[in-house]
């Protein structure tokens, strides 16, 4: 059964950009067309960014921590404490950032970790303070969908993590292609990047929760707004969605996987189809949103974003490369930059640690070309 697995994942993912699951390719959308977070939660309102310069800089502060299994969502705590969550293990562990000491909160029940699928995104409650709840989108046995847990510091290690309290159900689930990025925007809403699960079609049926970016109250109902009347349906038309994050003026970016000629980081206009898969990166075609920029996908396979300096930050798997993308509104202001090529393997996840600074997370140690084994690690970058 193993072996079929295998043979089906590879014809599935021939030439598909790779997210690092345990099968080739994480699909992302593609888009072509014409209109025009990070995990955690979203940065509140500011000033008008200004441009920033056509070149920037990237420099490591220090290893926080390291011998990571399968990370993949990476939260941070009011106290500057980090959560993370394992793919293939199901568990939240949290990380001491002054010392990178590790304590497992728990397991949540109901992961079903095969290739692409586990244990994916996690947030926390734009209520943390009150009520100590921790969001997850995970892969169970029948779909992908969205829990909230409540987490309990005073229990001992292993036994702080609640029951999982599902919010959201029924995301169409596969052995690739599963999305799973969660973020709290400014408006208080969970936006959740899905993917189509290798079924195409289902990227552009409106009717179908696969191939989306989905905005949803914190009880998982559709949010207040939404384009498409009791739909959860933000925009359509994605192929994999790995990354969200939202620049001062509470703009959405995100982030996609191409199949094998384009990757994407897109601006996200409610309502918007982005072409997934009539169409692969820019085109011409008015009926689909283009992307703001594009990269061959030996170059990014792009999954975590963050804003920082007027830039968004992109991790790169397959590229291996931390991206900088400087804007000026909706638009890039200058050509994207690559930092980290090959130094840290491959990148999966990258989060605000407030001004000039991100939380950096690899993603070598989950049967994608490991360097070493237990290597993967969460970086302090200063990036300017």
């Amino acid at each position: 059964m193993s072996a079929a697995l295998a043979v089906t994942a590879l014809l599935l993912t021939a030439g598909c950009s790779s997210d690092g699951g345990g099968s080739p390719g994480n699909g992302a959308s593609t888009s072509s067309g014409g209109s025009g977070t990070s995990t955690g939660s979203a940065p509140s309102r500011q000033a008008t960014a200004q441009t920033p310069p056509a070149k920037g800089t990237v420099k490591v502060l220090r290893t926080v921590t390291e011998g990571l299994k399968s990370p993949w969502g990476l939260a941070p705590l009011p106290d500057g404490s980090l959560l993370v969550s394992s793919r293939d293990d199901g568990t939240i562990t949290r990380i001491t950032e002054a010392t990178g000491k590790k304590t497992e909160l728990g397991t949540v029940s109901g992961v079903s970790a095969a290739g692409e699928g586990g244990l994916l995104g996690i947030a926390l409650s734009p209520d943390y303070a009150s009520d100590h709840m921790i969001y997850a989108y995970f892969t169970t046995a029948s779909d992908n969908r969205i829990a909230r847990m409540l987490y309990d510091p005073k229990k001992p290690a292993g036994e702080q993590l609640g029951a999982p309290d599902t919010v959201f159900r029924g995301i169409p689930k596969g052995f690739i292609h599963n999305g799973g990025r969660i973020a709290f925007g400014p408006d208080g809403m969970l936006y959740a990047g899905t993917g189509e699960s290798g079924q195409r079609g289902l990227a552009q049926d409106k009717k179908s929760l696969g191939g989306k970016i989905l905005r949803l109250t914190p009880d998982g109902d559709p949010a207040p707004g939404n384009p498409f009347p009791d739909s959860p349906v933000y925009t359509y038309g994605h192929r994999n969605v790995q990354g969200l994050a939202w620049d001062p003026e509470q703009r959405l970016f995100a982030s996609e996987f191409g199949q094998d000629t384009w990757d994407e980081l897109n601006a996200i206009k409610p309502g918007d189809d982005y072409g997934w898969p009539n169409a692969e990166g820019k085109g011409d075609d008015p009926k689909y949103h283009n992307p703001i920029t594009q990269w061959h996908t030996d170059d990014a396979s792009p999954s975590g974003i963050a804003y920082a300096e007027g830039s968004i930050w992109m991790a790169g798997l397959k590229g291996r490369r931390l991206w900088r993308i400087p804007l000026d509104g909706v638009t890039t202001s200058a050509a994207p930059q690559a930092f980290l090529t090959g130094e840290y393997g491959r990148l999966r996840t990258v989060v605000s640690a407030g001004g000039d600074k991100l939380w950096l997370m690899t993603s070598n140690t989950d049967g994608r070309g490991t360097p070493k084994p237990g290597d993967d690690r969460i970086l302090e970058i200063q990036v300017s």
